[in-house]
Protein backbone atom coordinates (compact mmCIF):
# COMPACT_ATOMS: atom_id res chain seq x y z
CA UNK A 1 0.00 0.00 0.00
CA UNK A 2 1.23 3.45 -0.87
CA UNK A 3 -0.57 6.08 1.20
CA UNK A 4 -0.44 9.73 0.15
CA UNK A 5 -0.74 11.81 3.33
CA UNK A 6 0.47 15.13 1.93
CA UNK A 7 -1.01 18.42 3.14
CA UNK A 8 -3.59 18.47 0.33
CA UNK A 9 -5.26 15.34 1.76
CA UNK A 10 -6.43 17.35 4.80
CA UNK A 11 -8.94 19.16 2.61
CA UNK A 12 -12.58 18.13 2.55
CA UNK A 13 -12.05 15.09 4.79
CA UNK A 14 -9.97 13.17 2.23
CA UNK A 15 -7.48 11.76 4.73
CA UNK A 16 -10.27 10.84 7.15
CA UNK A 17 -11.96 8.80 4.42
CA UNK A 18 -8.64 7.17 3.54
CA UNK A 19 -8.01 6.29 7.19
CA UNK A 20 -11.46 4.70 7.46
CA UNK A 21 -10.72 2.60 4.39
CA UNK A 22 -7.28 1.63 5.70
CA UNK A 23 -8.66 0.68 9.13
CA UNK A 24 -11.06 -1.76 7.46
CA UNK A 25 -8.35 -3.13 5.17
CA UNK A 26 -5.91 -3.61 8.06
CA UNK A 27 -8.56 -5.43 10.09
CA UNK A 28 -9.38 -7.67 7.12
CA UNK A 29 -5.69 -8.33 6.46
CA UNK A 30 -5.26 -9.32 10.11
CA UNK A 31 -8.20 -11.77 9.94
CA UNK A 32 -6.93 -13.25 6.65
CA UNK A 33 -3.34 -13.39 7.92
CA UNK A 34 -2.25 -11.47 4.84
CA UNK A 35 1.24 -10.09 4.51
CA UNK A 36 1.30 -6.42 3.68
CA UNK A 37 3.67 -3.54 3.10
CA UNK A 38 2.84 0.09 3.83
CA UNK A 39 4.72 3.06 2.40
CA UNK A 40 3.71 6.51 3.66
CA UNK A 41 4.17 9.42 1.24
CA UNK A 42 4.21 12.74 3.05
CA UNK A 43 6.79 15.28 4.12
CA UNK A 44 10.07 15.25 2.24
CA UNK A 45 10.52 11.54 1.53
CA UNK A 46 8.53 8.31 1.65
CA UNK A 47 8.81 6.12 4.72
CA UNK A 48 8.25 2.38 5.05
CA UNK A 49 6.12 1.34 8.01
CA UNK A 50 5.62 -2.33 7.22
CA UNK A 51 7.42 -4.53 4.71
CA UNK A 52 5.90 -7.90 3.98
CA UNK A 53 5.00 -8.94 7.50
CA UNK A 54 1.63 -10.25 8.62
CA UNK A 55 -0.80 -7.54 9.59
CA UNK A 56 -0.98 -6.78 13.31
CA UNK A 57 -2.44 -4.28 15.74
CA UNK A 58 0.64 -2.10 15.29
CA UNK A 59 -0.80 -0.98 11.95
CA UNK A 60 -3.90 0.40 13.67
CA UNK A 61 -1.66 2.36 16.06
CA UNK A 62 0.30 3.81 13.13
CA UNK A 63 -2.97 4.71 11.42
CA UNK A 64 -4.29 6.55 14.50
CA UNK A 65 -1.10 8.64 14.54
CA UNK A 66 -1.06 9.32 10.78
CA UNK A 67 -1.50 12.99 10.00
CA UNK A 68 -1.26 14.91 6.78
CA UNK A 69 1.39 17.47 6.10
CA UNK A 70 4.24 18.64 3.99
CA UNK A 71 4.85 17.92 0.36
CA UNK A 72 3.96 14.86 -1.62
CA UNK A 73 6.81 12.44 -2.27
CA UNK A 74 4.26 10.21 -4.02
CA UNK A 75 6.35 9.65 -7.15
CA UNK A 76 9.45 8.50 -5.20
CA UNK A 77 7.12 6.31 -3.11
CA UNK A 78 5.66 4.71 -6.25
CA UNK A 79 9.17 4.12 -7.58
CA UNK A 80 10.26 2.52 -4.28
CA UNK A 81 7.14 0.35 -4.20
CA UNK A 82 7.77 -0.75 -7.80
CA UNK A 83 11.36 -1.76 -6.98
CA UNK A 84 10.28 -3.49 -3.75
CA UNK A 85 7.57 -5.47 -5.55
CA UNK A 86 10.02 -6.64 -8.21
CA UNK A 87 12.50 -7.79 -5.55
CA UNK A 88 9.71 -9.51 -3.63
CA UNK A 89 8.58 -11.34 -6.77
CA UNK A 90 12.11 -12.68 -7.26
CA UNK A 91 12.40 -13.75 -3.61
CA UNK A 92 8.88 -15.21 -3.30
CA UNK A 93 7.71 -16.15 -6.79
CA UNK A 94 4.66 -18.08 -5.53
CA UNK A 95 3.30 -15.16 -3.53
CA UNK A 96 0.30 -13.31 -5.00
CA UNK A 97 0.77 -9.55 -4.91
CA UNK A 98 -1.45 -6.51 -5.28
CA UNK A 99 -0.58 -2.83 -5.17
CA UNK A 100 -2.99 -0.37 -3.56
CA UNK A 101 -2.31 3.34 -4.03
CA UNK A 102 -4.35 5.84 -2.03
CA UNK A 103 -3.94 9.43 -3.24
CA UNK A 104 -5.77 12.61 -4.12
CA UNK A 105 -3.56 12.89 -7.21
CA UNK A 106 -2.76 16.52 -6.48
CA UNK A 107 0.61 16.60 -8.21
CA UNK A 108 1.69 19.29 -10.62
CA UNK A 109 3.65 17.01 -12.90
CA UNK A 110 5.53 13.74 -12.81
CA UNK A 111 7.88 11.74 -14.98
CA UNK A 112 6.64 8.77 -16.97
CA UNK A 113 6.00 5.87 -14.62
CA UNK A 114 6.38 2.19 -15.35
CA UNK A 115 3.29 0.03 -15.10
CA UNK A 116 2.84 -1.78 -11.81
CA UNK A 117 4.60 -5.17 -11.76
CA UNK A 118 1.44 -6.71 -10.25
CA UNK A 119 -2.32 -6.07 -10.34
CA UNK A 120 -2.99 -2.62 -8.90
CA UNK A 121 -5.82 -0.43 -7.70
CA UNK A 122 -5.66 3.32 -7.24
CA UNK A 123 -8.17 4.76 -4.79
CA UNK A 124 -8.76 8.45 -5.47
CA UNK A 125 -9.44 10.39 -2.26
CA UNK A 126 -9.80 13.80 -3.92
CA UNK A 127 -12.97 15.21 -2.37
CA UNK A 128 -12.87 18.90 -3.32
CA UNK A 129 -15.96 20.34 -5.02
CA UNK A 130 -13.81 21.03 -8.08
CA UNK A 131 -11.66 18.00 -8.81
CA UNK A 132 -8.50 18.08 -10.88
CA UNK A 133 -8.85 14.42 -11.84
CA UNK A 134 -5.12 13.72 -11.95
CA UNK A 135 -5.53 10.45 -10.07
CA UNK A 136 -7.29 9.03 -13.13
CA UNK A 137 -4.24 9.82 -15.27
CA UNK A 138 -1.94 8.33 -12.63
CA UNK A 139 -4.02 5.12 -12.57
CA UNK A 140 -3.77 4.83 -16.36
CA UNK A 141 0.02 5.19 -16.26
CA UNK A 142 0.32 2.56 -13.53
CA UNK A 143 -2.06 0.22 -15.34
CA UNK A 144 -4.19 0.28 -12.19
CA UNK A 145 -7.91 -0.08 -11.71
CA UNK A 146 -9.38 3.27 -10.71
CA UNK A 147 -11.85 3.68 -7.83
CA UNK A 148 -13.05 6.81 -6.06
CA UNK A 149 -13.24 6.44 -2.28
CA UNK A 150 -16.89 7.60 -2.28
CA UNK A 151 -17.86 4.74 -4.60
CA UNK A 152 -15.77 2.04 -3.00
CA UNK A 153 -16.89 -1.04 -1.13
CA UNK A 154 -13.97 -2.35 0.94
CA UNK A 155 -14.99 -5.93 0.31
CA UNK A 156 -14.36 -5.35 -3.41
CA UNK A 157 -10.62 -4.83 -2.80
CA UNK A 158 -8.73 -8.11 -2.92
CA UNK A 159 -6.25 -8.81 -0.15
CA UNK A 160 -5.65 -12.55 -0.12
CA UNK A 161 -1.98 -13.15 -0.68
CA UNK A 162 -1.36 -9.43 -0.96
CA UNK A 163 1.97 -8.02 0.09
CA UNK A 164 1.74 -4.46 -1.07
Amino acid sequence: MVVDASASTRRHGALSKAKGLLAELFERAYRERARIAVLDAHGTQPQWHWQGQKASGALQQWLRELGAGGGSPLIPALQQAHDWLQRRQRLKPGEAQRLLVITDGRLREWPALPASPCPATLVDIECAPIRLGRAVQLAVELGADYQHVDDLAVRSLRLQGATS
